[in-house]
């Protein structure tokens, strides 16, 4: 009897967001790629509907107990999924803002590192840089009996270090073995009197075991001391000479020299995140002076701080024990800090002892295995000590996935959130390799994707559209990439077809004649490098990941012109000079950080749009006459939202074990306002109703009102016309807050002589909506201003009219300027990675030559 095939994963009637009614089948054990434009209900439905589905399926199969400690989770609005896998999701807004997390602390990769430490690491006293060796009780006495005779000391036995707990328990116990005395806290308390401590906090606790002087008449009681506190503190002993600081010694390692002690060695003294291992000085950040600044109500954005590297630890955020530690001639701080691909050899050089051999075998395999995936998905030239927050979204996810992999997890369904961003077309091989290994190894895959290579490798392709917004969320084919090729009103499959193609500049600008000059360009991997960026222009600053783009294009050309031009204190990474700013007033870095941090947020107030809508509906003759301000117009001021829901909308229900039920606001309907608010309207609509109309939609209603009217326009020519104005910036994408911030930019007046620099804005967008940015990039440079991009789309890149290629690798490989020139110069140098991959887009024959304005030779 033959065995039926598997379905798969069957999605019926699925409403989430703008989706209308989405019937999908999704294979098993396959690739599939979800795609359209952006706003189109990708999102909406890999994560929004089947990923929060199959999470809200697992936490409900807990216990009522367990479901009480954790985030219950809506039912997605779907009729039915059917054949759904346990889910993982892989995405990019899960990236960890937290200044502790680190990239070896996501990989995991620095919990075995740790782990090696403390089973092989070789403890050298920092003073006499010698190795220390365990310290016998006789020889505590020796040196103790070495001070001055009268000389008074305490013998304590450090019985808790920074553990949590009550102790209730252990008081009563010490006291009863006739112990009189301990120090809790910094606090001398008798033990019989000792109450029960706080269980959630960490605690030092020192019982005293006796008070001596030094003299030989003693030496046989303070003998018997310092075995009672071995004996009770686990092979510590703790000795307090007068007008001295505290000296900890231990059975276990001393240096021979100085009786330097170090505390046993365990993962947790390596651990920047713990107390026995963090630098006191700057409490394991690494940084001193940190600080999280609030942003204005205004901006709503991450505000950029400079730090001061801990003079301490010097920014290795451990304490003088753990990094006096050493494997093979380094701390853990020195290997924390290499690039993954020079860690992995200098693992592969270690020389170990016959016993170090056989402990450290299956934890450097571990490690191995890890760093292995992340080199193969393209961040071998990101180190350990990397903190997550400065990673991009894309460098996040593939950390993540590389994590994954290496879990050996089998049936699960992943969905993942485009992983090809920021990479170079080089490095795509490399990533849709390991995919096809989760693939391969039973794992269903759902990405949502717009990278052709991608699309073209997928098993089966979901397209959705028509357009965005209110007008997407149709399924306007799924099958085959090749079928979705031949289907006419499919955008996608038009443009995987050739039908429709972002076209190739008829001819280059030649620019205004002026330049901006950077020479010896240093910081990070940068290799004294010189830049010369013609003015009146569309740049793209490109290389494989790693080379350095980032570095010269945000960290020392705009740093330097921001401290130039607008005397900021921000302080650019290391160059020599620069010179050519007299031709440029302005510039402006347009990023992909979020532009709100809470729901209340809106891109319409961001540009500055809702502040002209709110002043127009103040100038409405019954405004005027009930005294209405500006101010009752917004939902956010307690004058003129809703009283029972405060502007929310919606009123939540508690349901205890059972996910929160939010209700809408029967008071208001769901519009926020108060119904005086909502009575006074403009060509017959509210406040409220102009909340709900997209950026299309109000171009129309607000046609006649030109200060309403060019913000609306400018958030249209970016690609946006699909929000709504009410849309929480925080539902947002990283390539969506970009365009609203350069929406924002848009609708300043034009100096001509601005400096606009781009970070990957192709994020997040279908090839139409390249076609668009390209278009309104080119406006830009046309009106005079000069326009820097750093992208690997070779849509992109084919459209500049100036290309910078840095490389040739990523890392300490990288840093040099591998090319430069228009997009045909760099295809005809041999060393150009890019140039290899830009030729067959550009449709150019087989050329080569040398650059001639190289700074190596390769």
């Amino acid at each position: 009897m033959s065995k039926k095939a598997d379905p798969g994963i069957i999605v019926k009637n699925a409403r989430e967001h703008n989706l209308k009614g989405v019937d999908v089948h999704i294979p098993r054990n396959k690739i599939t790629v979800v795609t359209g434009l952006s706003g189109s209900g990708k999102s909406s439905l890999a994560f929004d509907t089947i990923y929060a589905e199959g999470q809200r399926r697992y936490i409900e199969s807990l216990s009522v107990y367990a479901r009480n400690f954790l985030e219950q989770l809506k039912k997605p609005a779907v009729d039915s999924i059917k054949g759904l896998s346990p889910s993982i999701a892989i995405d990019q807004k899960t990236i960890s803002t937290n200044p502790r997390s680190t990239v070896g602390t996501v990989s995991e990769v620095y919990d075995f590192l740790r782990l090696l430490f403390a089973r092989v690491g070789t403890p050298r006293c920092p003073v006499h840089k010698k190795e220390v060796s365990s310290q016998k009780p006789e020889q505590i006495v020796s040196e103790l009996m070495r001070q001055p005779k009268g000389t008074k000391f305490l013998i304590l036995a450090p019985v808790v270090r920074g553990e949590k707990g009550e102790y209730l328990a252990q008081f009563q116990k010490w006291a009863a073995k006739g112990f009189v005395r301990a120090r809790i806290d910094g606090e001398w308390v008798e033990l019989e009197k000792a109450q029960k401590l706080e269980k959630h906090k960490r605690h030092e606790i020192q019982i005293l075991i006796d008070k001596l002087v030094v003299d030989e008449r003693f030496i046989n009681r303070i003998r018997d001391s310092v075995n009672t506190a071995v004996s009770l503190a686990d092979g510590l002993v703790q000795v307090e000479l007068a007008k001295s600081a505290p000296k900890l010694y231990s059975i276990h390692r001393a240096c021979p020299e100085c009786g330097y002690s170090f505390p046993e060695l365990e993962p947790r003294l390596f651990s920047f995140n713990n107390p026995k291992g963090a630098c006191d000085e700057c409490d394991g950040m690494g940084v001193v002076g940190y600080y999280d600044e609030e942003p204005s109500a205004e901006e709503d954005e991450e505000p950029d701080v400079e730090y001061e590297t801990c003079p301490k630890c010097e920014g290795y955020r451990l304490n003088e024990e753990a990094l006096n530690v050493f494997l093979d001639g380094q701390h853990i701080g020195k290997l924390s800090a290499l690039p993954v691909d020079e860690l992995l050899v200098l693992l592969d050089a270690a020389d170990f002892s016959k016993r170090d051999s056989l402990v450290s075998e299956k934890i450097i395999k571990q490690i191995r295995g890890r760093l292995e995936y992340m080199k193969r998905v393209g961040t071998g030239y990101l180190s350990l000590d990397r903190p997550t927050r400065t990673l991009s979204g894309g460098e996040a996810q593939r950390i993540r996935l590389a994590t994954q992999v290496g879990s050996a997890l089998v049936g699960v369904l992943y969905v993942l959130d485009e992983p090809s961003i920021g990479l170079h077309p080089r490095d795509h091989h490399r990533l849709l390799e390991l995919i096809r290994e989760l693939r391969d190894r039973g794992n269903t895959i759902l990405l949502v994707e717009h990278d052709e290579d991608t699309i073209r490798s997928a098993d089966h392709l979901i397209d959705l559209g028509p357009r965005a917004g209110k007008a997407g969320g149709i399924l306007m084919g799924e099958g085959k990439p090749s079928e979705i090729e031949k289907l006419k009103h499919s955008l996608t499959g038009q443009y995987l077809s050739g039908a429709l193609s972002v076209p190739i500049p008829a001819k280059r600008r030649k620019g205004t004649g002026s330049k901006i000059v950077l020479k010896g360009a240093s910081g990070n991997n940068l290799k004294n490098i010189d830049l010369e960026l013609p003015l009146g222009t569309l740049t793209c600053v490109t290389g494989v990941s790693g080379s350095g783009k980032s570095t010269l294009v945000i960290d020392t050309l705009y740093k330097a012109v921001t401290q130039s031009l607008n005397k900021s204190a921000v302080e650019p990474h290391a160059y020599k000079t620069i010179k050519g700013l007299e031709n440029i007033d302005r510039v402006i870095q347009i990023n992909q950080k979020p532009i709100g941090r809470t729901p209340r947020s809106t891109p319409s107030t961001y540009v500055g749009l809702m502040s002209a809508v709110r002043d127009l509906y103040a100038q409405m003759p019954e405004s005027k006459m009930r005294g209405y301000r500006p101010g009752h117009f917004s939902f956010n001021v307690k004058d003129g939202r809703c009283s029972i829901c405060e502007g929310a909308g919606v009123v939540k229900v508690e349901m205890h074990f059972m996910s929160d039920v939010y209700v809408k606001c029967e008071t208001c309907n769901a519009t926020r306002y108060s119904p005086e608010i909502r009575s006074i309207k403009f060509k017959q609509a509210s406040i409220a109703d102009v909340l709900q109309m997209t950026v299309k939609e109000a171009l129309e209603h607000f046609e006649h009102h030109p200060i309403v009217r060019r913000r609306l326009e400018t958030l249209n020519r970016v690609g946006l016309d699909y929000l709504t104005l009410g849309q929480a910036s925080t539902t947002l994408s990283g390539g969506e807050a970009q365009r609203v911030k350069l929406s924002r930019e848009l609708s300043k007046r034009a100096t001509g002589k601005t400096l606009y620099i781009l970070d990957e804005p192709t994020t997040g967008l279908h090839f139409e909506d390249i076609r668009k940015l390209v278009d309104l990039l080119g406006e830009l440079v046309d009106q005079g201003n000069t326009v820097v991009v750093i992208e690997h789309n070779l849509d992109v890149m084919k459209s500049a009219d100036y290309v910078l290629d840095l490389g040739p690798e990523g890392g300490n490989a990288g840093g040099h300027i591998v090319a430069c020139g228009t997009p045909e110069e760099i295809c005809k140098v041999s060393q150009s990675e890019t140039g290899r991959y830009l030729k067959p887009v550009l449709k150019l024959k087989n050329s080569s030559k040398e650059c001639l304005n190289m700074d190596i030779s390769l």
